[in-house]
């Protein structure tokens, strides 16, 4: 069936792209590196050229330009970035372009202008800066590239949203399983407290032994990677040659860069750890108590807001007051998550609000039925 009248979808398509140009003017304006911030500065101008033709095919329907501002999650990211710097919303970032990349593939208009294209073209821009396949970047701009990016350990900022969600979800079941079963509310205030240290610790412990066995980890490769070079450094040229052409070198080009690497033994060993193992050597997964202590603090975060309200009231009001705090602080990680999934923002945080009250719910009743048993 033909669509009658396809202003909605260009209105769509025009606050995507004020979107995008938004977050990536953003970008530049906040980026340190002179040439990164021309690369999100040319990001934003194509993205400000899409608009402009979505806006001229609402113009030749005869229709009233909408006055656009940028939406929230291109907002809170272009924040977060003020913050925390890019490369905390990198991997975000670059997950959002590749599920947006093929969004203009259907549509007869955009195809005919270039659209697809342009938006594939973003999303490989952004893949080789957030350092996953550097593709046709090559020489120092592509070691400096990975070398930044790599040690990001993922997306920061889903795992922010998830840790905090992760104590916010437990404790609320767990105080509201204890309330349930009629309790005293200094003994659902205890439990709560209790909850939420032993979730943070454990949380903390956790990814303490993680980073620190990461860390061990990649001290034994690059060791290893060392060896290697001193007992056959023609080898080891011949792998970086063979990395090199695979990132679209020529071989003549390849081999010189090669060469002129393997001259510094140093730098030979910093280039082949990057290039071979993928590991940053100044990094080295970042450091464990940084990682362990930041767990600890999202899931407490998360997990203090059941308990808050029984510090001032008990009974059926401390339940209540819990269940309504919890409900909009499950409301706002959910909207969160919409940042990192390019899902809408409304229904994500019903969906999380749903969700943590259903877990509520039933850990309440639960808990009422194991106090009525106990009590009995």
């Amino acid at each position: 069936m033909s669509e009658k009248d396809p202003a909605d979808r260009y209105r769509a398509n025009l606050q995507g792209e004020v979107d995008g140009a938004a977050l990536y003017r953003a970008l530049s304006e906040v980026e340190a590196d002179p040439q990164l911030a021309k690369v999100y500065g040319r990001l934003a101008a194509v993205e400000e050229a899409h608009a402009s033709f979505w806006r001229k095919r609402l113009e030749a329907l005869g229709k009233a330009l909408p006055r656009l501002r940028p939406g929230f999650r291109p907002r809170a990211l272009a924040w977060l970035a003020r913050r925390f710097g890019p490369g905390f919303i990198l991997p975000t970032l670059n997950t959002l372009e590749h599920l947006d990349s093929g969004h203009y593939d259907a549509q007869p208009e955009a195809v005919s202008g270039g659209l697809p294209q342009a938006e594939r073209s973003h999303a490989r821009i952004l893949e080789a800066i957030a350092g996953d396949t550097p593709g046709a970047i090559t020489g120092s701009t592509l070691a400096r590239l990975e070398g930044r990016h790599r040690g990001l350990g993922g997306n920061a900022l889903r795992a922010a949203v998830l840790g905090a969600s992760d104590g916010l979800l437990s404790n609320l079941s767990l105080v509201m399983g204890v309330a349930g079963a009629a309790f005293n509310p200094h003994a659902v205030l205890i439990t709560g407290l209790a909850g939420l240290l032993a979730g943070a610790c454990s949380m903390a412990l956790g990814e303490w032994l993680s980073v620190t066995s990461s860390r061990e980890s990649y001290q034994r490769q690059i060791g290893k990677e060392a060896a290697e070079l001193a007992e056959v450094p023609e080898e080891e040229k011949e792998e970086l040659i063979l990395i090199y052409q695979a990132k679209g070198l020529g071989e003549a080009e390849a081999r010189a860069l090669a060469e002129r690497l393997m001259a510094d033994k140093s730098t030979a060993l910093d280039t082949l750890v990057r290039e071979e193992l993928g590991i940053d050597p100044d990094e080295l997964g970042g450091s464990a108590w940084t990682a362990g202590a930041t767990s600890f603090l999202l899931f407490a975060a998360g997990a203090i807001f059941p308990v808050i309200p029984f510090f001032f009231a008990g009974g059926e009001r401390a339940v209540a007051a819990s269940l309504a705090l919890s409900g909009i602080a499950l409301f706002a990680i959910g909207s969160g998550t919409s940042l990192f999934t390019g899902r809408n923002v409304l229904l994500s945080g019903t969906r999380q609000l749903l969700v943590g009250l259903a877990a509520a719910g039933v850990t309440y009743g639960l808990g009422r039925l194991i106090g009525t048993a106990i009590g009995g």
